[in-house]
């Protein structure tokens, strides 16, 4: 469109639209140049005065019509001068904030509903979105503990008959709603955290509903993508198509990367029932994995319009991958040396004991118990731990305060450790001031950390700060981008992260705490380092008697075969458990077991190919993401372009 395309067009707006228009940005302006001198977030009345200038416009048709004008002009202008106060001063209005984004929320709230009624009303819709749930559904239930793993391959057959069969619109609505109901069955235990977080258990609901239908739109982008490239072709061959399993797989590291990254449910985690599928994962990672089930299902599904002998051979696929997986897991299986904890008993190999106590989440943090938890935790390892232990692992916030605050728990854990002769990893919070402006809200940073007290050393501990902290529980995302956000308190850790991934000797081995373990650059960085052990410390209590602390423990082992690294990991309420690095079990305990398990934990020996590709294989994904998008949206106009110049 040209400038006086654009010109003409202004001059047809309704005289009343303009009026609205000149008086929302001259009630901004006068506010704007009214902003006072306060940090951070303030409260100004005056800033009520938009949206009461907006009100009455209503009442005038020729400047409410139409109303999504009305209403994005509103949101447009507004938002403009909250964005310029935070841009020059670093603060922002809560009353600007609140009649910003609350009327656009509900807003695009009613247009997504009236969206949805609309193809509910439809028979194709309804058939669609029983195609989508089918699948996703029964996918749900493919993560261990639950049992349909290996059927991962086909689950996803109806949703792809779904994308092949109807229009994108259809596609895309029955994708979102097929994965809040994906979603909710994977993250269900979430709303668990409302019986001992902090933060209002409303709020906790609301995050956990934005949460599930957040994670619902990365399904939503692939079928867009999907719908999309299914009709495109370049040169007569779909090539987007054939692509779209490598375009997964991208999306999947996409959510593993940044401050919202969530990398719990990838699609390449639901063989671990099964040790042998899962070897392969030394060679392809769990992105491999992902693009072979996606392949699979979306074989299958192309099966289904095929006729003949192609369309027998088609269906084979998913067994043909099946028996590879199985085939190459039980051949490197048989070697010698991945027999269970091979050659543990060697000098090298350090004797782990890891105490699991079991404290309820609800008490963990209460003053009034903090003796008897201390006692409880300290007495187990003085009581059960055998004698010629090198390393006693205690559990993430095993001593559930700030250490520098307790000079007698750490005089405690120096005597243990010279008693027994025996390093101590124990996890606690930490902190250092770095501001002496009791109104910057950031005058201290806060540690989710694990220290090391080791025998004959009577200084304060070796410490290791947690990396990767969880997004909106430990920390609001980008709230190093935005510092006004350091002001908003939603219950929330405020944690400072990490930014060192020690390797401690005489063994090798490297701390991780709870969600870090998850995290392959974390785990390449420490093996370039020469770490030869993963010490996993963590607190799954949060989500009670659920799937989570063995979907955390199935996540942890999958790493351990890809990186061939092996994994003492201890769960304050379980599931604590050594995993060698052929990714076999051993003393798994129970969910809420009071217990104390101890082996000579064998070190890395192994170099699995995907250690040293890696990097840029998920770098490489990272890159596809953005170019499969860009050229689906690159042929999609070209297409659209040829057919005008065709009419």
């Amino acid at each position: 469109m040209t400038s006086n395309q654009i010109l003409n067009k202004l001059k047809t707006l309704p005289r009343a639209y303009k009026v609205y228009v000149s008086v929302l940005v001259a009630i901004e302006f006068v506010l704007f140049l009214l902003r006072p001198d306060t940090p951070g977030l303030y409260l100004q009345r005056p800033q009520l005065l938009p949206i009461a200038a907006a009100i009455p416009f209503l009442f005038f048709k020729n400047a409410r019509r139409p109303f999504a004008r009305f209403m994005n002009t509103y949101g447009i202008i507004v938002f403009a001068f909250l964005a310029l106060d935070y841009l020059t001063r670093s603060h922002a209005g809560l009353f600007q904030i609140v009649t910003t984004f609350i009327p656009m929320t509900l807003y695009w709230f009613a247009l997504f509903i009236r969206w949805n009624v609309k193809l509910f009303k439809q028979k194709e819709a309804r058939i669609a979105i029983a195609l989508a749930v089918i699948s996703w559904g029964f996918l749900a239930f493919a993560f261990p503990p639950l049992p349909l793993g290996p059927a991962t391959l086909v689950l996803l057959v109806p949703w792809f008959i779904m994308l092949n069969k109807y229009n994108r619109e259809t596609a895309v609505f029955a994708t979102f709603w097929a994965s809040m109901v994906y979603n909710t069955i994977n993250y269900y235990w979430i709303r668990n955290v409302m019986n001992v977080e902090t933060a209002p258990s409303g709020l906790i609901f609301l995050g956990l509903i934005l949460l599930i239908a957040y994670l619902s739109l990365f399904n939503v982008l692939a079928a867009f993508a999907y719908s999309t490239a299914k009709n495109l072709k370049i040169k007569g061959k779909a090539y987007l198509l054939v692509l779209f399993p490598v375009f997964f797989a991208s999306i999947e590291m996409f959510r593993t990367h940044g401050d919202f990254a969530f990398p719990w449910n990838h699609l390449g985690y639901t063989f671990g029932n099964h040790l042998e599928l899962i070897q392969a994962l030394s060679i392809i990672g769990v992105f491999g994995y992902t693009i072979l089930i996606v392949t699979s299902n979306q074989v299958v599904a192309y099966a289904f319009l095929q006729k003949g002998r192609k369309k027998l051979a088609l269906f084979a696929v998913p067994f043909v991958i099946f028996m590879t997986l199985l085939i190459h897991g039980s051949c490197v299986l048989s070697s010698p040396e991945a027999a269970p904890y091979y050659n543990a008993s060697a000098p090298e190999n350090p004797s782990i004991a890891m105490v699991q106590p079991s404290i309820a989440q609800g008490a963990k943090w209460s003053k009034a118990r903090f003796d008897s938890i201390i006692t409880k935790t300290f007495n187990m390892a003085l009581d059960s731990v055998q004698p010629g232990t090198n390393l006693i692992l205690l559990a993430e916030t095993a001593i559930p305060d700030h250490i520098r605050r307790q000079p007698l728990v750490q005089r405690r854990l120096h005597q243990m450790a010279d008693m027994r002769n025996s390093s101590i990893l124990t996890g606690a919070l930490d902190y250092k001031r770095v501001s002496d402006d009791i109104n910057n809200p950031r005058r201290f940073e806060i540690y989710n950390a694990a220290f090391l007290f080791t025998p004959g050393n009577s200084d304060f501990p070796q410490r290791y700060i947690k990396k990767h902290l969880v997004p909106f529980s430990e920390r609001i995302p980008f709230d190093d981008v935005f510092p006004i956000l350091n002001y908003v308190d939603l219950g929330e850790g405020d944690f400072v992260p990490g930014k060192e991934t020690p390797v401690y000797g005489p063994y090798n081995w490297t701390p991780y705490i709870c969600y870090d373990a998850i995290f392959g650059d974390l785990i390449r960085e420490a093996i370039r380092a020469g770490s030869r052990l993963m010490v996993n410390i963590t607190n799954d209590g949060w989500f009670g008697r659920s799937t989570a602390p063995f979907q955390h423990l199935n996540i942890v082992r999958h790493l351990a075969v890809t990186y061939g690294y092996p994994v003492a990991r201890l769960a304050n309420s379980g599931v604590s458990a050594f995993i060698d690095q052929y990714g076999h079990y051993d003393q798994n305990t129970g969910i809420f077991e009071t217990r104390v398990i101890q082996r000579k934990m064998p070190l890395k020996t192994r170099s699995t190919f995907y250690t040293s590709v890696g990097e840029f294989v998920e770098t490489a994904l990272l890159w596809f993401f953005a170019i499969y998008l860009v050229a689906l949206f690159a042929v999609a106009k070209l297409k659209k372009f040829n057919y005008k110049k065709l009419d």
